[in-house]
Protein backbone atom coordinates (compact mmCIF):
# COMPACT_ATOMS: atom_id res chain seq x y z
CA UNK A 1 0.00 0.00 0.00
CA UNK A 2 0.89 3.34 -1.15
CA UNK A 3 -0.19 6.52 1.08
CA UNK A 4 -0.89 10.28 0.62
CA UNK A 5 -2.53 12.64 3.02
CA UNK A 6 -6.08 11.68 1.40
CA UNK A 7 -5.14 8.52 -0.38
CA UNK A 8 -4.55 5.05 -0.04
CA UNK A 9 -3.02 3.12 -3.25
CA UNK A 10 -4.59 -0.53 -2.43
CA UNK A 11 -2.95 -3.41 -4.76
CA UNK A 12 -5.42 -4.50 -6.90
CA UNK A 13 -7.75 -7.31 -5.96
CA UNK A 14 -10.32 -8.83 -8.29
CA UNK A 15 -12.33 -8.24 -5.57
CA UNK A 16 -12.39 -4.41 -6.32
CA UNK A 17 -14.26 -5.50 -9.63
CA UNK A 18 -17.97 -4.24 -8.81
CA UNK A 19 -17.42 -1.04 -7.40
CA UNK A 20 -14.49 0.22 -9.90
CA UNK A 21 -17.28 -0.96 -12.86
CA UNK A 22 -18.94 1.82 -11.31
CA UNK A 23 -16.47 4.39 -10.77
CA UNK A 24 -15.36 3.42 -14.45
CA UNK A 25 -18.81 3.75 -15.95
CA UNK A 26 -18.91 7.25 -17.32
CA UNK A 27 -18.57 7.18 -21.00
CA UNK A 28 -16.35 10.52 -21.06
CA UNK A 29 -13.50 8.35 -19.03
CA UNK A 30 -12.52 6.73 -22.08
CA UNK A 31 -12.93 10.20 -24.22
CA UNK A 32 -9.31 10.22 -24.58
CA UNK A 33 -7.92 6.32 -24.01
CA UNK A 34 -10.66 5.01 -26.19
CA UNK A 35 -12.55 1.74 -25.98
CA UNK A 36 -15.70 1.25 -23.76
CA UNK A 37 -16.34 1.29 -19.78
CA UNK A 38 -16.49 -2.26 -19.08
CA UNK A 39 -19.56 -4.51 -16.95
CA UNK A 40 -18.65 -5.59 -13.63
CA UNK A 41 -18.04 -9.34 -14.85
CA UNK A 42 -15.80 -8.14 -17.40
CA UNK A 43 -13.93 -6.53 -15.47
CA UNK A 44 -13.90 -9.20 -12.82
CA UNK A 45 -12.17 -11.06 -15.63
CA UNK A 46 -9.79 -8.58 -16.42
CA UNK A 47 -8.63 -7.69 -12.78
CA UNK A 48 -7.78 -11.96 -12.98
CA UNK A 49 -5.51 -11.42 -15.57
CA UNK A 50 -3.55 -8.49 -14.13
CA UNK A 51 -3.54 -9.94 -10.64
CA UNK A 52 -2.36 -13.10 -12.26
CA UNK A 53 0.80 -11.07 -13.31
CA UNK A 54 2.40 -11.02 -17.04
CA UNK A 55 4.14 -14.55 -17.99
CA UNK A 56 7.15 -12.52 -18.65
CA UNK A 57 9.05 -12.32 -15.43
CA UNK A 58 10.97 -9.29 -17.14
CA UNK A 59 7.96 -7.55 -17.39
CA UNK A 60 5.84 -6.30 -13.91
CA UNK A 61 2.63 -5.21 -13.80
CA UNK A 62 2.08 -3.25 -10.80
CA UNK A 63 -1.79 -1.83 -10.22
CA UNK A 64 -3.53 -0.17 -7.50
CA UNK A 65 -7.00 0.90 -6.75
CA UNK A 66 -7.53 4.56 -5.38
CA UNK A 67 -9.24 4.66 -2.42
CA UNK A 68 -10.44 7.89 -1.24
CA UNK A 69 -10.24 7.85 3.01
CA UNK A 70 -12.48 10.78 3.82
CA UNK A 71 -15.45 9.22 2.04
CA UNK A 72 -14.42 5.43 2.32
CA UNK A 73 -14.58 4.72 -1.53
CA UNK A 74 -12.32 3.85 -4.47
CA UNK A 75 -12.10 6.66 -6.87
CA UNK A 76 -9.82 5.30 -9.43
CA UNK A 77 -6.49 3.44 -10.72
CA UNK A 78 -2.96 4.00 -10.83
CA UNK A 79 -0.53 1.29 -12.83
CA UNK A 80 3.01 1.11 -13.76
CA UNK A 81 4.13 -1.71 -16.15
CA UNK A 82 7.89 -1.99 -15.28
CA UNK A 83 10.57 -3.51 -17.82
CA UNK A 84 14.20 -2.51 -18.47
CA UNK A 85 14.54 -0.07 -15.47
CA UNK A 86 11.46 1.76 -17.43
CA UNK A 87 8.08 1.99 -15.59
CA UNK A 88 5.43 3.49 -17.67
CA UNK A 89 2.48 4.95 -15.76
CA UNK A 90 -1.30 5.58 -16.27
CA UNK A 91 -3.75 6.89 -14.25
CA UNK A 92 -7.77 6.98 -14.45
CA UNK A 93 -9.93 9.30 -11.43
CA UNK A 94 -13.80 8.33 -11.85
CA UNK A 95 -15.53 11.49 -13.25
CA UNK A 96 -17.48 11.85 -9.91
CA UNK A 97 -14.05 12.83 -8.10
CA UNK A 98 -11.87 14.91 -10.93
CA UNK A 99 -10.80 17.90 -10.46
CA UNK A 100 -9.84 17.52 -6.73
CA UNK A 101 -6.36 17.01 -7.55
CA UNK A 102 -6.56 13.31 -6.57
CA UNK A 103 -4.87 11.85 -9.95
CA UNK A 104 -1.78 14.25 -9.32
CA UNK A 105 -1.67 13.35 -5.73
CA UNK A 106 -1.56 9.34 -6.55
CA UNK A 107 0.60 10.18 -10.01
CA UNK A 108 3.31 11.83 -7.42
CA UNK A 109 2.83 9.15 -4.19
CA UNK A 110 3.47 6.52 -7.71
CA UNK A 111 6.73 7.95 -8.61
CA UNK A 112 7.47 8.87 -5.43
CA UNK A 113 7.28 4.82 -4.83
CA UNK A 114 9.22 4.18 -7.92
CA UNK A 115 11.81 6.19 -7.18
CA UNK A 116 12.94 3.56 -4.30
CA UNK A 117 12.80 0.34 -6.89
CA UNK A 118 15.62 0.15 -9.17
CA UNK A 119 13.48 2.02 -11.90
CA UNK A 120 15.88 4.76 -13.65
CA UNK A 121 12.87 6.12 -16.01
CA UNK A 122 9.23 6.90 -15.40
CA UNK A 123 7.13 7.77 -19.01
CA UNK A 124 3.86 8.36 -19.38
CA UNK A 125 1.58 8.82 -22.81
CA UNK A 126 -1.36 11.58 -22.97
CA UNK A 127 -3.31 12.48 -25.47
CA UNK A 128 -2.15 16.11 -27.27
CA UNK A 129 -5.82 17.13 -26.11
CA UNK A 130 -6.41 16.07 -22.56
CA UNK A 131 -4.75 19.01 -20.43
CA UNK A 132 -6.14 17.68 -17.42
CA UNK A 133 -4.04 14.85 -17.83
CA UNK A 134 -0.69 16.94 -19.02
CA UNK A 135 -1.26 18.48 -15.92
CA UNK A 136 -1.17 15.41 -13.91
CA UNK A 137 2.19 14.38 -15.74
CA UNK A 138 3.50 17.51 -14.83
CA UNK A 139 2.79 17.84 -11.49
CA UNK A 140 4.34 14.52 -10.86
CA UNK A 141 7.66 16.15 -12.67
CA UNK A 142 7.43 14.33 -16.39
CA UNK A 143 8.21 16.79 -19.08
CA UNK A 144 7.07 16.21 -22.40
CA UNK A 145 9.21 15.10 -24.55
CA UNK A 146 7.60 15.94 -28.38
CA UNK A 147 7.59 12.56 -28.95
CA UNK A 148 4.48 10.84 -30.58
CA UNK A 149 3.42 7.32 -29.60
CA UNK A 150 0.32 6.18 -31.31
CA UNK A 151 -0.90 9.67 -31.59
CA UNK A 152 -0.09 10.13 -27.89
CA UNK A 153 2.79 12.78 -26.01
CA UNK A 154 5.60 10.72 -24.61
CA UNK A 155 6.05 12.42 -20.84
CA UNK A 156 9.33 11.58 -19.14
CA UNK A 157 11.30 11.86 -15.87
CA UNK A 158 14.73 10.43 -14.95
CA UNK A 159 15.06 9.42 -11.59
CA UNK A 160 18.58 8.59 -11.05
Amino acid sequence: MISTDRLDLLPLRVEHAAEMAEVLSDPVLHTFIGGAALTPDELHARYERLAAGFPDPAERWLNWVIALRAEGSLVGTVQATIADRTAEIAWVVGTPWQGRGIAGEAARALVAWLATQPVHTVVAHVHPDHHASAAVAASAGLTATGELHDGEVRWQRPLQ
